[in-house]
């Protein structure tokens, strides 16, 4: 199991962002993602993380089979740095 620290930019504010999030929370749950925790900068309100759990490849494939909707949310793909850790 890998632990995936998210950050990116977003195009709207993060209420919107959020929501669009957590409406995709079962179809992550569906491909093997677990998400702990997703939350926007105190400094820039345009900056967002989000920390997900999944075997090693299952968020890199969720994020290439879904960056349209990932995009219309609101989310910056482009802008999208992942880090990875393991135990």
């Amino acid at each position: 199991m890998e632990t995936h620290i998210v950050t990116f930019t977003i195009n709207n504010d993060f209420s919107e962002w959020s929501k669009n999030f957590d409406n995709s929370l079962e179809l992550q749950k569906q491909s093997g993602i677990n998400t702990l925790y997703r939350g926007v900068s105190t400094e820039d309100k345009s900056k967002c993380v989000a920390i997900m759990q999944a075997s090693s490849g299952v968020l890199e494939d969720f994020v290439k089979n879904n960056e349209k909707m990932i995009s219309e949310s609101g989310h910056v793909v482009e802008s999208t740095i992942i880090e990875t850790y393991v135990t």
